[in-house]
């Protein structure tokens, strides 16, 4: 397959405010054996392009500079030990870096088929959050059948996977929000109950929802305010697990809180997990979630697609937090 000499990509001149961000010109990236070379069709925009494009995400050694963490396109390349597809298989795949591009490597055991029905823009908007998700919620936590989950940040990305997997595998499901359009959302994904949380206090509403019982799993991106409410709202058993920290990482820890409830605090990344460790969850989420979007149970809402050169204005959007769901960016047809 012949292929250019350069490509288009977004390019941080220097730490900072989204207008740091061009689009410049460059060479293709040269994969590794275990690798696949993607033709971008469409990539996603994540709370941790935010963080790299300020400087306080830095990316692993060995990955690429180029911002971006998920995309869906057209497999070009492959490594000489890279498995499982063909030249011209439409992928999505969670990269680690060099999503923001025209081309972008990815290794192959991160990369999923297309699900049936599905174009570039929602492929491409499903693996940050489908992975990221399924590892915290199901695999560390064990969310399971009949139990209760409580999401933070019910609109955004992370939050609308977890209201749909969770409605999907688990039973009740209670989100919070920040505006009455964001919980309705919510609701209409499948919360039993969306809780405005700039007119109530979250764990006294979870209390009177659940009649003092409590939930049995949290999934958390606030961080260090929400950290003790969040134990009072854990039943007993119940497991908190933090994937962010938007307003802060520091607590102070009433330990005896953990006692009464047998109550378990996990956290992960997803970026440094190895990728033996991603391939594993590529193929759980093959396995049990794909066969549900290909069904129609469980899909990524879309609140903005934006061309490549308007990559800006997609960043901004994400820092003003007024949208409900993905930021995407159309890259190619």
């Amino acid at each position: 397959m012949s292929l250019p000499q350069q490509m288009r990509y977004v390019e941080a001149i220097s730490p900072g405010a989204a207008d740091v961000l061009h689009v410049v010109s460059g060479a293709l990236p040269q994969i590794k054996p275990q690798e696949v070379l993607i033709r971008v069709l469409a990539a996603g925009v994540n709370r941790p392009d935010i963080g790299q494009r300020r400087g306080v995400y830095p990316p692993p050694p060995d990955a690429s500079p180029i911002i971006g963490l998920e995309v869906a396109g057209e497999i070009v390349e492959l490594g000489n030990d890279a498995r499982g597809f063909s030249l011209g298989d439409k992928v999505c795949a969670l990269t680690n870096g060099g999503g923001y591009a025209e081309y972008c490597a990815a290794p192959a055991l991160q990369c999923l088929p297309w699900p049936r029905g599905f174009d570039a823009i929602r492929a491409a908007a499903l693996p940050e959050n489908y992975f990221t998700v399924w590892a915290n919620i199901f695999q560390m936590a064990h969310l399971s059948k009949g139990e209760s989950l409580l999401v933070h940040g019910g609109s955004s990305g992370i939050g609308i996977t977890a209201i749909q997997l969770a409605r999907e595998f688990a039973g009740v499901v209670y989100a919070t929000a920040g505006s009455a359009e964001k919980c309705l959302a919510c609701e209409k994904l499948g919360a039993t109950a969306a809780i405005n949380y700039r007119e109530q206090d979250f764990s006294e509403r979870i209390e009177i929802l659940t009649a003092g019982r409590g939930v049995d799993v949290i999934l958390d991106i606030i961080g260090a305010p929400y950290f003790a409410r969040n134990l009072r709202c854990l039943a007993k058993d119940g497991r908190l697990a933090e994937v962010a920290t938007m307003q802060g990482a520091k607590v102070e820890l009433d330990i005896t809180e953990l006692m009464r409830r047998r109550a378990s605090v996990m956290g992960s990344m997803m970026r440094p997990r190895s990728g033996a460790e991603k391939g594993v969850i590529a193929n759980e989420l093959r396995e049990r979630v794909w066969p549900l979007l290909a069904a129609g149970r469980c899909a990524p809402v879309i609140d903005s697609v934006f061309k490549l050169d308007e990559v800006v204005a997609a960043h901004e959007l994400m820092e003003r937090s007024t949208h409900i769901g993905k930021i995407m960016l159309h890259i190619a047809d």
